[in-house]
This record gives C-alpha cells, structure tokens and sequence, in this order.
C-alpha cells in the first residue's frame, strides 16, 4: 500500500507505512533508519511527549538538539491513551500500517489491550517489532533496560578502558541503544520481507542486551577459545599488533598494521626495519605476548614528527592509518561531507539545524534526511485525516483530550 506521508524523493522503503510507539533512544532510532529510507514513520506521543523532548540542555529555541536528532523525517501525532477514544483511533491506525515499533515494559501493550495477538487479528501481516532491555523471553524479561546496564551485562564495560586494575568504563555512545535501533530495523525489513512472499507478519523481538553482546565477537572467540576472559586494552586489538593510537609530537593518530605486510610496511616509514628481525616482534603472536614492549619501542618513533607528516608518509606508503578526531571536527571533515554524513534542515521553531546523514547509499532508490523533527502533535490532524476521521471527529478527540494537535507555529 502507498504510504500518503512519504516523503518526497521516495528512498527502497516508500510506500511502507510504519507505527512509532518509542521513546528515547533505540525505539527512535530504529525508526528514524526505517524513515530515512523512505518509510512514513508516524511517530505517536504522549501528551507530554517523548521524554528526549526534556533532554536539555542543548536546545535551539526552545527544542531539544536530541530529540532533534532521533526524529527527523517522521511524522507526529500527540495521543493520551488513558483518554475515550485515543486507543480506538490507535487501534485504527495500526491496522493500516506495515510495520510498529514499540519498546515499553513488557505488559504495556497488553494492558492497553493492543498486543501483539490481538492487533495480529485485525492485520495479520503486522511486522509487529518489539524493543527493550531483555527480550520478551528469559528470567530478564521483566527488567526495565538501560544503555549503561546493558553495557555492564553484555561485557562490553569489561573489555573497555585504559587496561587492567583501572575503574570500569562505558563506551562513550550509548552503543547498545543505538545498535538495537539499527537491528530492530534490519528485523523490521527482513521479517516485511518475508510478509511480501507469504503476506505472514510476525514478531520481531531484539534487546540492548543482545545489542551489546553483538560487539564482543572477538573476546568472545577468544573466551570460547582459551576459557580466559580478555580485559581492556586501551584502544589497542585483542588478536593483532600493532593496531592502536599512537601519540605523535603534537596529537594523536591510529595505526592499522595489523597484519604482518602492513607491519613491515610500518617499519619502512619508521626506519626501522632492523625490529623485523626482533624475535619479540617478528610474528604477530610475538608481538601480541610484548605488546607493552612493542608500544615502549614504537612511541619514540612517532613522537618524532606531527600526525599531519605521519599521516601523509603513511599514504603515500599504502598504509592505514588515521588522525583522532573530535566529534566537531569530524563534522567538519571532507571526506564526512562528501558522503553527506552532516545534512541540514529548515526546523519550524529551531530553524537551520544539523544532523547526521543516512548511512547506507542506494544507487538506485536512495534515502536521504528531508524533513525535520516534528512538533508535538504537529500532523495529529493530518494523520487522523488520512485514517479516514471526519473533521468533526477530531475535532471531539482534541476537545476532550484524548489527541493533541499543534500546526507547524506551536499553535
């Protein structure tokens, strides 16, 4: 079915109709992937909105810079579902829609009457996806979920940080919300995929948990493996050297002579080809049991010159190899705008704002960021319209509450 609320310039998901009952952070990202890539995205609110909206500072005239963020390119309907009538029109509208994405507590939906077996009644090619700390499933389900927690468990805080004997530290993104988001979404697609072969919807079911778990593949092998637990290591590899931050004489930079033709490859930049024939370091298994060792003999090297002249020689070289960068000057970065990675867009209230571009390219049928951030209720009549409500029927929900309706002025 064709999605009214598509945006314009279409992307491989227009005409996919999706349902947003998420808040914060992995929810709200999984949708904002699904309508980058040219689903319409109705994103539904409490009355008092999506918590993001309160986290501030920063704001922009008045609206939070993150709920800014994680919502561009969606619609917005305001809904108090403890209100006659709210869950009816909810109801009404996910009937009509491909897919939805909610990450309440486990029995939400269920007291509200919309689970996932009862909304699958109306619409049995629901992809019906389902976002939280635990899964539904396992002596966990019940547990409310958080980026910090999910971090903790998973063991990625464990494998994080300066090295042994040093407190625990979280990555600095909230790498399991994020990471939910984007496989709640690649589950999304590949579950509507199934529902265009066999017109079957089902349940799509992912966790911060299991996010977090995701990035320990190689100190999980190496657990499996040896039956040891690997620690943290700075921003050095767990299996190959050397393949970390190095400091030049004014700055940092990334080495990534991570195997043995690179390495030797490094040595030929340094001058210092004679460390070929250290038995410390000849072989990449030596060099993983001297790592200390490995680190004390290279610094001085590149304390010798800038990461600017480092980095050039490393180019022309044929080795890889990269400046540290702040988040403002990756903003910044050409190679970062010529892959439209930083966009902007005309906010109603905001005004000119920035955000992080679509990720994944198409040749085809590409996506793009093309609308900004909804206000609060900003298509809740437009929205209810297109469901099939007469003017005079929302005119009753907003009167009595039960939807909220702001135009593109706050009014």
């Amino acid at each position: 079915m064709a999605a009214t609320g598509s945006l314009p310039g279409g992307g491989p998901l227009a005409g996919v109709r999706v349902i947003e009952l998420s808040h914060i952070m992995a929810g709200p990202a999984c949708g904002m992937m699904l309508a980058d890539m040219g689903a319409d995205v109705i994103k539904v609110e409490r009355p008092n909105g999506d918590d993001t909206r309160r986290s501030i500072p920063p704001e922009v005239n008045g609206e939070s810079a993150a709920f800014m963020m994680m919502n561009r390119n969606k619609r917005g309907i305001a809904l108090d579902l403890k209100k006659p009538g709210a869950v009816d029109v909810l109801r009404r509208l996910i009937a009509d829609a491909d897919i939805l994405i909610e990450n309440f507590r486990h029995d939400t939906m269920e007291r509200l009457g919309l689970s996932y077996e009862s909304l699958r009644a109306d619409n049995p090619g629901l992809v019906y996806c389902a976002l939280s700390g635990f899964g539904r499933t396992g002596p966990y389900a019940t547990r409310g979920g958080f980026d910090l927690i999910a971090q903790g468990m998973s063991g990625l805080m464990s494998i994080t940080g300066e090295g042994p004997g040093r407190p625990p530290v979280k990555v600095g993104a909230p790498v399991t919300d994020i990471t939910a988001g984007i496989l709640a979404a690649m589950g999304c697609v590949s579950a509507y995929v199934h529902r265009l072969k066999t017109g079957e919807g089902q349940m799509v079911d992912t966790s911060l948990l299991e996010a977090g778990i995701t990035h320990t593949y190689w100190q999980s092998a190496i657990a499996f493996a040896t039956g040891i637990s690997p620690g943290p290591m700075g921003s050095a590899h767990p299996l190959n050297a050397p393949y970390q931050a190095f400091r030049t004489a004014d700055g940092w930079i990334n080495i990534g002579a991570a195997n043995q033709t690179n390495w030797l490859r490094l040595l030929k930049v340094l001058d210092a080809e004679h460390l070929a024939e250290d038995p410390r370091f000849a072989e990449n298994a030596g060099r993983m049991a001297n790592l200390a060792e490995l680190e004390d003999v290279l610094t001085p090297y590149f304390e010798k010159r800038t990461s600017e002249d480092w980095l050039a020689m490393f180019e022309d070289a044929g080795l890889p190899g990269g400046p540290v960068l702040s988040v403002g000057e990756m903003h910044a970065d050409p190679h970062v705008l010529a892959r439209e990675m930083v966009v902007t867009l005309d906010h109603p209230r905001a005004g000119e704002t920035k955000a992080i571009g679509l990720p994944v390219k198409f040749s085809e049928t590409p996506g793009g960021v093309r609308r900004p951030a909804p206000l609060l209720g900003q298509h809740t009549r437009e929205i209810l319209s297109e469901a099939g409500l007469s003017e005079d029927d929302v005119d009753r929900l907003v009167a009595n509450g039960a939807a909220i309706a702001t135009d593109e002025t706050g009014e």
